[in-house]
C-alpha cells in the first residue's frame, strides 16, 4: 500500500481547530424567558380562564379585548350591584407586557349568584318551569334542599343566564358578550358609559327626539330576535335595559322563559311587552303594548 494513503496536509488540521466546536442553533429553537411576579396582591387572582370546563368559555369568534392569557391577573375593582339573587362586581383581567407580547387588559364585569339561603327572588319556580336539572343526582339534591341541592340550584341560574347570552349573543341580540362562566361567577363584557363608568339602565335617562325612537326599535328588535329563538326575556323592564350612548343593551337573563315550553309563557312576553311600551309611552312615544305583542307571536309561529 502506498505511504501516499497517510499522508496529511499541516493545514488540515489547522481548518479544525478554527471550526466552531458545537453546531449553531436556529432562532426557533431558542427560548427566552420573563419571570412572573407569583406574589399577588389582595383581591388578586390568578385568570381562571384556562380553568374552566369546555363549553364554559366565550363563543367564537371572540372579541379582540377578551384576554386569555393564562398568565393573566384577575383584580377586584369594586362592587358595581346588588341584587336579589346575585351580585355584580367590575373586575379587572389584564396581563403584563412578557417579551414581544405587549400588556392586555379588559374590565369585566363578574356576576355571582347567592346560595338558595341567601337569595330573596322567590318567584324561580314560574320560571324554571320546563327547564331540566343536568342530572338525577342534583335533581334530588335541590328537591332535599342539601347544602349541595342548595349549590347546585345558585349555579343553574348562572349556567341558565350563560346558556341565554351564548345563544342570544350568536343570534345578535344586543346584550353583554359572555366571557366564562365557573360554577356560581359569571364573567361578562362590562357595558361602560364612554367615560370609564357603568352605562346608566334606561330608567335613568331622559332620550327625546330621534333617540327615543331608537332605542325603542333597538328594543323591538332585540326582542323580536328573542321571540324568533323561541324566547322572552320574562323580567324586562327599563331596570334592565342599559344605555350606551346610543346603543341599548338588555342584561339580567337567568330567568329566560321557553315561550311555548312554560304554560306561563305568554303571560311573561305580554308583561315584558307592557313593562316597555309604558316608559316608552311616559317619555312620549306612542307605542301599544298590544301591537307589539302581536309583533313578537308572528316570530314565534
Amino acid at each position: 500500500m502506498s505511504s501516499d494513503v497517510f499522508r496529511t496536509d499541516p493545514s488540515f488540521f489547522s481548518d479544525l481547530s478554527d471550526a466552531p466546536s458545537e453546531p449553531e442553533i436556529a432562532d426557533a429553537f431558542v427560548f427566552s424567558f420573563s419571570e412572573v411576579e407569583e406574589e399577588l396582591g389582595a383581591g388578586q387572582r390568578w385568570s381562571t380562564w384556562l380553568d374552566v370546563e369546555r363549553g364554559s368559555r366565550g363563543p367564537e369568534p371572540r372579541p379582540s379585548w377578551v384576554v386569555t392569557e393564562q398568565a393573566a391577573i384577575d383584580t377586584e375593582l369594586g362592587i358595581l350591584k346588588t341584587g336579589k339573587e346575585a351580585d355584580v362586581f367590575l373586575l379587572e383581567r389584564a396581563v403584563e407586557q412578557i417579551g414581544d407580547n405587549p400588556s392586555r387588559r379588559s374590565l369585566l364585569a363578574a356576576k355571582r349568584y347567592r346560595s338558595e339561603e341567601h337569595r330573596s327572588f322567590h318567584r324561580s319556580t314560574s320560571y324554571v318551569e320546563g327547564r331540566r336539572t343536568r342530572n338525577s343526582r342534583d335533581s334530588r339534591a335541590m328537591a332535599k334542599k342539601t347544602s349541595h341541592g342548595r349549590s347546585v340550584a345558585a349555579g343553574q341560574w348562572a349556567y341558565a343566564e350563560w346558556d341565554a347570552l351564548c345563544r342570544l349573543w350568536k343570534a345578535g341580540v344586543p346584550v353583554p358578550y359572555p366571557v366564562q362562566v365557573d360554577g356560581t361567577e359569571l364573567l361578562m363584557e362590562f357595558i361602560d358609559d364612554g367615560d370609564g363608568g357603568a352605562a346608566p339602565r334606561l330608567a335613568q335617562v331622559r332620550p327625546k327626539g330621534e333617540l327615543l325612537d331608537s332605542y325603542f326599535e333597538q328594543l323591538r328588535d332585540g326582542m323580536r330576535e328573542l321571540a324568533r329563538a323561541g324566547l322572552a326575556h320574562g323580567d324586562l323592564s327599563p331596570y334592565n335595559v342599559l344605555a350606551q350612548g346610543e346603543r341599548i343593551v338588555m342584561i339580567d337573563l337567568p330567568q329566560v322563559v321557553d315561550i311555548v315550553g312554560n304554560p306561563k309563557g305568554m303571560e311573561f312576553l305580554l308583561r315584558d311587552c307592557h313593562n316597555m311600551c309604558t316608559w316608552f309611552t311616559s317619555r312620549g312615544l306612542e307605542v301599544d303594548e298590544q301591537e307589539l305583542f302581536a309583533d313578537l307571536l308572528t316570530m314565534v309561529f
